[in-house]
């Protein structure tokens, strides 16, 4: 309630969205290197019921986690352990480092409590965020390494920052998720046709299996007819991959109330948040529809209330994540979603 009384109007009016980010996760980050800070934060906001979920060969405590891009670099993996989240995923992670777009690259749409974002994968590289989930790893927090490839890597060399990314992680991470399906990196959903797909599924799941066989993912995007979405799972499941993360942003901007001139003057990027709430619950059905048993799903997408959590669950994910309706519901927001699992 204080966050959204005071704390959201306050960010929303001094300070960009990119400089809101920045300020929380500094906070987020002084929290996770605090036993004392941890442990208020988990006093005030971590009292989560527990409802153990198996997905992908792991253990959750519950359904909820932190989606990709919220924590590119894992520097809060601790506090969002306290806050009550069972799992999150760092990144999205590069083999290099790289400062992303110009800015600005972040928008708040506050009448549709959804998000904007042409980030481009801005990151600190694998080998950092593999040193500072290292530093922090005796936290019971599952982990995912979300990975992508370098803006400045053709689609032909993409497979090798895949790999490349993958080995400097595998070992501090619990899964992988392969990013393919982000608008904000010129051509990365190229690579999303069958034959790149195939290529690089092979290629990461084969060398994650090689690694120890820890789980691999595929984050999908929303924006793909039935026939493709359906295709893509089954795959993917063919290759190896363990989940379905389901979705990415989108590139459209249908049923919206912010102004039109509003969106014009923002421009390109991936839309996020409640706007994108059905179709992407939508996609987990079409996903479970077409593997079946075969995959573990994870909802991702507008999840903002109860409901959405519920949704989700009910239209066949096994875990649901979030990250734009964090910025709008703040710390308390997976204490207030856990009636959706309450036993």
């Amino acid at each position: 309630m204080l966050y959204s009384a005071l704390l959201r109007p306050l960010l929303f009016k001094l300070l960009s969205p990119e400089q809101a980010h920045d300020l929380i996760m500094g906070g987020l980050q002084f929290a996770s290197n605090s036993a004392l800070a941890s442990a208020a934060l988990r006093a005030a906001f971590g009292s989560i019921p527990s409802a153990p979920v198996k997905a992908m060969g792991l253990e959750f405590k519950h359904p909820l986690g932190l989606a990709a891009g919220m924590d590119k670099n894992a520097v809060a993996l601790r506090a969002w352990e306290s806050l009550g989240f069972s799992h999150l995923e760092i990144g999205t992670v590069t083999p290099r480092p790289q400062s992303g777009n110009p800015q600005p690259r972040l928008f708040r749409l506050p009448e549709d409590e959804a998000l904007i974002n042409r980030m481009g994968f801005n990151n600190m590289g694998a080998e950092a965020a593999a040193a500072r989930i290292r530093s922090s790893r005796h936290q019971s927090i599952i982990v995912g390494g979300n990975i992508g490839r370098n803006k400045t890597t053709p689609n032909e060399g993409a497979t090798e920052d895949y790999l490349e990314a993958l080995n400097a992680l595998y070992s501090e991470v619990d899964y992988i998720a392969v990013n393919v399906s982000s608008p904000n990196t010129p051509g990365l959903r190229d690579l999303q046709s069958a034959g790149s797909m195939r290529e690089l599924l092979l290629a990461v799941c084969t060398e994650a299996k090689r690694l120890g066989g820890k789980p691999v993912a595929l984050k999908i995007d929303p924006d793909s007819d039935k026939d493709h979405v359906q295709r893509t799972a089954v795959l993917a499941v063919e290759c190896g991959v363990q989940g379905i993360i389901a979705t990415n942003t989108t590139i459209g901007r249908t049923g919206l109330s912010t102004p039109e001139g509003r969106l014009q003057a923002i421009g390109a990027g991936g839309l996020s948040g409640s706007p994108i709430a059905k179709r992407s619950t939508e996609v987990v059905g079409w996903v479970r529809e077409a593997v079946g048993q075969s995959a573990s799903i994870v909802g991702v997408g507008g999840v903002r209330r109860a409901q959405d959590v519920t949704d989700k669950l009910n239209a066949g994910a096994d875990l649901v994540q979030v990250y734009s309706g964090f910025v709008y519901a703040g710390p308390a927001m997976v204490r207030q979603l856990s009636p959706a699992w309450k036993l």
